[in-house]
C-alpha cells in the first residue's frame, strides 16, 4: 500500500497563520544557533584571546562560507523538489527523491573532507592570513572539515523535513546539537585547554550528535519521507532536477563568499583588532540574518508546496504577508541590536579596542537593513517557485561583483573603515530594487513547477 503523505500540509488554511507557525520553530532555532556562536566567541575571546578569536573567525570562515556554504545551499535544490512534489501529492515520489538526496550529500561530504584536510594551509596563505593567527587556523581548519559529511547530511535532512512541513523536529535536534556543543566547548577549551582545536573538535562532535537524531527521526517515521536504506542511490532524473535548482543556490552563497573573501582581505589590511572586531560583529548581529534566512526557507518550503498544488492564490498572499512580516522583524530586531550591544560587547570581550571597533561597525550595518527585505522574501518565492537562474544574476551583480568592485577601487584609494563598511548597504539597496522590478515583471511565473515525472 502506497504510503500516506504527513499532516504538515502548507497548501491549506489561513496564509499568514500557515506560515507563521512553519516559520517559528526555523527562527527559534537559528536563535539557538546564534546563542550558540555568541558562548563560542565568548570562550575563545576571554579565555584563549584575541590572537585566537581571529584565527576562528577571520580567514578560516571565510573558507568555510566558501567551500561548506556551496554544497548546504545545494541542498535548497532538492528540498525545492520534494516540496513540490509534496504539494501534488505524489508520496511515494518523496520518499524516493529523499533516499536520493541523502545518497548525494553523504558522498559529496566526503570528498569536500578529503579536499580541506590537504589544502587548509594553502587557502589559508592565500586570503593573507595574519601570521600570529595561520598556525591556529590552520588547526581549526583541519579538524573542521572532518566533521562537514555530517554538517552536509543534516542540512539535507532538516531541509528535508521543513520541505514536507516539519520546521518543529529540526528546531529540536539543533537545540540538542547546540547544548551538546557549548558543554563539549566548556570541556575542551576551559578544563582540557585545548585552545582551538578544543573549538572544533565539539563542533563535529556536535554536528555528528545532530546528524544521528534527524537520521534516526526518518528510519523511524511512518511517514512518506522515511528513509529506506534501497533508496540510497543516485536516480538520473531526481539528480538533475535538484542539482539544476541547488546548483545555482550554491553558486550564489559562493559569490557571497568570494566577495566576503576579498572583504576580508581587505579587513586583513587593517590589523588584527580589525579583524577581530569584524568577528564579534557577526557574534552580535547573528541574530537578525539568522532569522531573516529562517524566513527565506520558510517562505521556500511554503511556495514549493503550493506551486507544487497549482496553488498560486496563497503564492500571492504569501508574498505580501511575508513582506509584511520580514520588515516587522527587521526593524524591531535593529532596534534591540542598537540597545544592547554594547552591553553584550562588554561580556563578549575584554578588549577595550575591539568593542570600540565592533560598535563603529554596528552603527555603520544595523540602521540599514530594513533594505534586506525585499531581496529575502522575493528570493524564496522565485526559489519556491522552481525560477533558480536569474535570482542569482541579479544578487550576484547587485551585491557580489558591486562589492568586489568597490573593494578594488574606492576602498583601494580611501583606505579607511568606513568606505569598506560602506558598500554592504549600498549593494542591499540596488539589488532590492533589481529584484522587486524583476518581480514585478513576472517572468518567473512562466517557468512552472519543477515536478519531478515519473
Amino acid at each position: 500500500m502506497e504510503k500516506t503523505l504527513p499532516r504538515q500540509d502548507l497548501t491549506q488554511g489561513v496564509v499568514w497563520k500557515k506560515l507563521l507557525r512553519f516559520f517559528l520553530p526555523i527562527a527559534a532555532g537559528t536563535c539557538i544557533q546564534q546563542l550558540y556562536n555568541a558562548v563560542d566567541g565568548l570562550i575563545v575571546g576571554r579565555f584563549v584571546g584575541t590572537a585566537a578569536l581571529a584565527a576562528v573567525g577571520g580567514s578560516a570562515a571565510q573558507i568555510i562560507n566558501l567551500l561548506i556554504g556551496f554544497f548546504v545551499a545545494i541542498t535548497s535544490g532538492a528540498s525545492v523538489v520534494i516540496a513540490q512534489v509534496y504539494g501534488a501529492k505524489r508520496p511515494r515520489d518523496v520518499q524516493i527523491a529523499a533516499g536520493n538526496a541523502i545518497a548525494v550529500f553523504a558522498l559529496l561530504g566526503l570528498l569536500l573532507m578529503g579536499f580541506g584536510l590537504l589544502l587548509s594551509p594553502a587557502m589559508l596563505r592565500l586570503l593573507r592570513t595574519p601570521a600570529d593567527t595561520l598556525e591556529d587556523a590552520v588547526l581549526y581548519l583541519r579538524i573542521y572539515f572532518i566533521g562537514v559529511p555530517f554538517i552536509l547530511i543534516l542540512n539535507m535532512e532538516s531541509n528535508m523535513l521543513r520541505a514536507v512541513g516539519d520546521s518543529v523536529s529540526p528546531f529540536l535536534y539543533m537545540v540538542a546539537g547546540c547544548v551538546a556543543n557549548i558543554l563539549l566547548d566548556c570541556l575542551f577549551v576551559l578544563v582540557f585547554h585545548w585552545g582551538v582545536a578544543g573549538v572544533a573538535v565539539a563542533t563535529a562532535a556536535a554536528q555528528a550528535l545532530n546528524m544521528g537524531l534527524l537520521t534516526w527521526k526518518l528510519l523511524s517515521t511512518r511517514e512518506s519521507y522515511r528513509l529506506s536504506l534501497r533508496e540510497l542511490r543516485l536516480r538520473g532524473i531526481y539528480l538533475k532536477n535538484m542539482l539544476r535548482l541547488g546548483i545555482p543556490a550554491g553558486l550564489q552563497s559562493s559569490m557571497y563568499a568570494v566577495s566576503n573573501m576579498i572583504i576580508q582581505v581587505g579587513v586583513n589590511s587593517l590589523g588584527t583588532v580589525v579583524v577581530a572586531s569584524w568577528v564579534m560583529t557577526g557574534k552580535t548581529d547573528g541574530i537578525f540574518w539568522a532569522v531573516s534566512n529562517a524566513l527565506g526557507a520558510a517562505i521556500t518550503s511554503f511556495v514549493g508546496q503550493n506551486r507544487g498544488a497549482g496553488r498560486d492564490d496563497r503564492v500571492k498572499l504569501c508574498v505580501k504577508q511575508g513582506m509584511i512580516l520580514s520588515t516587522v522583524i527587521t526593524l524591531t530586531l535593529s532596534g534591540l541590536i542598537m540597545l544592547t550591544g554594547r552591553p553584550l560587547l562588554y561580556i563578549l570581550t575584554r578588549d577595550q579596542s575591539v568593542r570600540d571597533t565592533t560598535w563603529l561597525m554596528m552603527v555603520y550595518f544595523v540602521p540599514y537593513y530594513f533594505t534586506w527585505v525585499v531581496i529575502e522574501v522575493l528570493s524564496g518565492v522565485l526559489r519556491g517557485s522552481g525560477d533558480a537562474v536569474r535570482p542569482v544574476v541579479i544578487i550576484g551583480l547587485g551585491i557580489c561583483l558591486l562589492r568586489i568592485v568597490w573593494i578594488f577601487t574606492l576602498f583601494a584609494r580611501i583606505h579607511t573603515l568606513f568606505v569598506l563598511c560602506l558598500c554592504y548597504p549600498v549593494s542591499w539597496t540596488l539589488t532590492s530594487a533589481v529584484m522587486y522590478l524583476y518581480y514585478r515583471k513576472g517572468d518567473w511565473k512562466r517557468r512552472g513547477s519543477v515536478i519531478v515525472d515519473r
